[in-house]
């Protein structure tokens, strides 16, 4: 029997670390795997627990130029900025062993999706992973190699004819887009902040694919302050239809968690339970779709004790059929751990209360004077004539 979830975990992997006052911690994965833990989801016969080995130079080629993947070992060994190359800035500070740190977490993302595509296990999951920043030629957005690219280019090695990349982020998934922008194989929806107010500055409707691939780019892009209502509503909106048209033999979801109301990262203000939602429906299309094909990984996320560790926990139970309520006591254990060793208050459920987790469905009515669904329209309108997809609520 195949085992539930391949789950990619290693303590190498904390060693992706920008330093002292960077966003991205990495007590964020420290704290979801003792959460997750304590809480026993690590401790079953179904799951099972990969630990990865650094991807070798060839297969980050599949994305990253070797010019660039020169430029980062050079970066990590000496220290050595390039600004053309996105390193040693503010955002991408170099530090000692960032090449192998970089290069193992796309080595996670490949493994535990070659698992599933195998058959050895129903669905993957590395939330050390979701760097969908980085670029073929330079790093971004505190993304150096772009695990989902290479993932995607190495399942379409094994024989993946469709993939789907689906990214919840707050940010534009900019970089897995760029490296499938004219694949008509690859089809990349991104929901986020729009471009006009958030980094990276792009993802807007207009971005569709190029020549030979239109309508394989989707993106919704939403206004500032999008409360969990409007981005469940528009998610839900697009996305079933984009599965069902494109019909995808695996999917690759992206869940950076940044898009909470609390993360000072991004401007939207979306609840845990409604990112719970959100992976509970790629759960539910990637059962109907690609036959339980998916991987999932992590991304964003800068509340780093009050959020990523309880959002990205819901991944975990999700991905292994372990679903848990916002509502459940965090353990105490976890609580106490945070409270010794961070000074720090700790959530005390796996859940919050601010702002609604329930949404109007799309067809209950269009409201030309609501920005949300205004934005809704215009992806609708960009992209499902592409698709040959019904437009009867476009009225």
């Amino acid at each position: 029997m195949p085992f539930q979830a391949s789950l990619s975990w290693s303590k190498d992997l904390l060693n992706y670390n920008f330093g002292f006052g960077h966003p991205m911690s990495p007590v964020r994965l420290d704290l979801t795997m003792r959460l997750a833990q304590d809480l026993g989801l690590l401790e079953r016969d179904d799951l099972q627990i990969l630990t990865s080995s650094v991807a070798n130079d060839d297969i980050l080629a599949l994305v990253h130029s070797p010019e660039y993947i020169a430029a980062v070992r050079r970066a990590a060994d000496h220290d050595e900025p390039n600004e053309n190359r996105g390193l040693g800035t503010e955002d991408n500070p170099s530090f000692p062993g960032m090449h192998d740190a970089a290069a193992r977490m796309v080595q996670c993302s490949i493994d535990t999706a070659l698992a599933v595509w195998r058959g050895e296990a129903e669905h993957g999951l590395n939330l050390a992973g979701g760097m969908h920043h980085a670029m073929p030629d330079g790093a971004a957005g505190f993304c150096v190699y772009n695990d989902a690219a290479v993932a995607i280019r190495v399942l379409q090695r094994e024989g993946a004819h469709r993939v789907m990349y689906i990214d919840l982020d707050a940010h534009h998934g900019d970089g897995v887009e760029r490296a499938f922008w004219d694949d008509p194989n690859v089809l990349t929806f991104s929901i986020h902040q729009s471009g006009t107010s958030l980094f990276p500055g792009t993802g807007f409707v207009t971005e569709i694919g190029g020549p030979g691939a239109e309508g394989t780019a989707v993106n919704l892009p939403l206004p500032a302050r999008t409360d969990s209502s409007g981005w469940l509503r528009a998610l839900h909106a697009v996305l079933p239809d984009i599965v069902d048209a494109f019909r995808p033999d695996f999917i690759v979801s992206q869940h950076g968690c940044d898009a909470h109301f609390s993360d000072t990262m991004s401007d939207l203000r979306v609840s845990i339970d409604a990112q719970r939602q959100a992976a509970q429906l790629v759960h539910e299309l990637a059962h109907q779709y690609a036959g339980g094909r998916w991987l999932a990984l992590g991304g964003g996320g800068y509340s780093v004790v009050d959020v990523v560790p309880v959002a990205w926990t819901h991944v975990i139970g999700v991905v292994t059929h372990n679903e848990l309520g916002c509502e459940i006591t965090a353990p105490e254990t976890w609580r106490e751990y945070i409270h010794e060793y961070l000074d720090h208050t700790p959530p005390e459920t796996l859940g919050d209360c601010h702002g609604s987790a329930t949404f109007k469905p799309w067809h209950s009515g269009y409201n030309p004077e609501n920005e949300v669904d205004r934005a809704i329209r215009a992806t609708r309108s960009a992209i499902y004539p592409r698709l040959g997809l019904d437009m009867t609520y476009e009225i």
